[in-house]
């Protein structure tokens, strides 16, 4: 009689309600802008010539400064979901990320300021060459 077998019936109405969540949740007006939220910034002293960023697809400035040190400052705002706020330096490879998952609604960018000098390569492209 019924074309959807008892396995499926929860997971139909499990995507009804994501769909049906979601739909609610557009109309309501959640919307995300990190530009106009505070940022927040981290340093990290650092001596190498070359440096490895992996942005995670985050949308990522970087700039060749006078500092000695690396300055990471990061705009995130979020309406939903479950955060997933990363920045570490490990050796040469910084890793930085911001995002949410689930039934999510956020949005991140970052500003990476290096030494001059240091050469970097944001995802495995090279991203800005130092002045020397």
């Amino acid at each position: 009689m019924f074309s959807a077998t008892p396995a499926k019936r929860p997971a139909a109405l499990l995507a009804t309600a994501a769909v049906a969540v979601t739909a609610v949740l557009g109309l309501s007006g959640c919307s995300v802008d990190a530009s106009k939220t505070k940022p927040a910034s981290k340093t990290f002293p650092y001596h190498g010539s070359t440096l490895k960023l992996t942005t995670h697809e985050v949308a990522t400035q970087v700039v060749a400064t006078d500092r000695a040190d690396i300055k990471v400052t990061r705009w995130f705002d979020a309406a939903a979901g479950t955060e997933h706020l990363v920045w570490r330096l490990k050796g040469d490879t910084l890793d930085i990320d911001s995002g949410c998952s689930g039934i999510a609604f956020c949005d991140a960018k970052f500003r990476v300021e290096v030494p001059k000098g240091v050469t970097v390569t944001k995802d495995g492209v090279e991203a800005v060459e130092g002045h020397r």
